[in-house]
């Protein structure tokens, strides 16, 4: 097993044939099958589905490791440079969908101000997809809502934000001033799923109160979340930010009185060693945070503040 026979694997499994995979390995195909051919008989298992192209259930295994292992070597690379001279490499950070709308393009910025050799590279996704990619090793940082219970991971709270309502004008909650947690026991709701930080802080608040929160429907993710209000679907639940101040239509906020804040933190993997570009990325982020959180409607940062990401 070497690092050609991992990498021709990999390949495979990102391009979807083993033509495509040598194409992008810059090879001839035939190179690429008898790579993998070799671990297959080294592993005494079948890696890749001929017929599809893509990945056996233990061929996925194989990969999983073999792009952590490509990852750890990318990370020597970036720790020697870092040692003699400024910091280059790349950082994988996950961002929930309403909190990257604001923070990515003041974090890639910043970035490119502060570190231009570092490669940024941000995926926008749910907590409860971010946090398996991120004990995975697929992530080096990630921005969740809290709490996370998984024992893998570390957290730092970043801010807490409001809830809002946001409904169409036809709503009968829209000529609401203000809405308390009993107002909406008669109104189907959209919201996320059980077992999300978010629904779970607004079940125990309800149940504290008596109160039944009936679900319209259960959408994991504050943006489609929020988009499915925009068109009308049902009043929603959603963190302040996922409603841009700018953006006008037939729809409204309406304030929550007495519910639970959304938090929102940072997650890394305790047992990892995160590279010289993550923690730099992690530093540039929390500045950012600082600086922009409180400028967003409905956030308070979190204080104090560490720059150990």
């Amino acid at each position: 097993m070497d690092l050609r026979q991992l990498g021709a694997l990999v390949a495979v499994a990102d391009h979807g044939s083993f033509s495509a995979a040598a194409r992008a390995l810059f090879t001839v195909q035939s190179n690429v099958s008898a790579h993998v051919a070799h671990l297959e008989r080294e592993l005494g298992v079948e890696l890749i589905d001929r017929s599809r192209g893509r990945p056996t259930v233990e061929g996925e295994l194989v990969v999983a490791r073999a792009r952590r292992i490509q990852r750890e070597l990318e990370g020597v690379a970036a720790d020697l440079s870092a040692l003699v001279d400024e910091i280059q490499g790349e950082a994988r950070i996950g961002v929930i969908g309403t909190t990257a709308r604001w923070l990515v393009p003041q974090l890639l910025q910043a970035v490119r101000d502060v570190h231009p050799r570092i490669r940024a590279v941000v995926v926008e996704a749910s907590t409860t997809s971010l946090v398996p990619q991120l004990v995975a090793g697929q992530l080096d940082l990630a921005v969740v809502n809290l709490p996370v219970d998984d024992p893998e991971l570390d957290t730092v709270p970043l801010f807490d934000e409001d809830l809002v309502l946001l409904t169409t004008l036809e709503h009968p909650l829209a000529s609401y001033d203000e809405v308390h947690l009993e107002d909406l026991a008669a109104h189907p709701l959209l919201l996320t799923p059980l077992g999300t930080a978010l629904r779970d802080d607004l079940e125990a608040e309800a149940t504290r109160r008596g109160v039944r929160l009936v679900a319209l429907a259960e959408i994991d993710g504050a943006r489609l979340l929020t988009s499915l209000a925009f068109e009308g679907f049902g009043a929603a639940i959603v963190p302040s930010t996922a409603v841009p101040g700018w953006l006008k239509g037939d729809f409204t906020r309406v304030p929550l009185v007495g519910f639970p804040a959304r938090h929102v933190g940072l997650a890394r993997r305790k047992r990892a060693f995160v590279s010289p570009p993550a923690r730099a990325v992690g530093r540039v982020l929390l500045d950012v945070i600082a600086d922009r959180g409180p400028r967003q409607r409905g956030v308070r940062v979190a204080t104090p503040r560490t720059n150990n990401a």
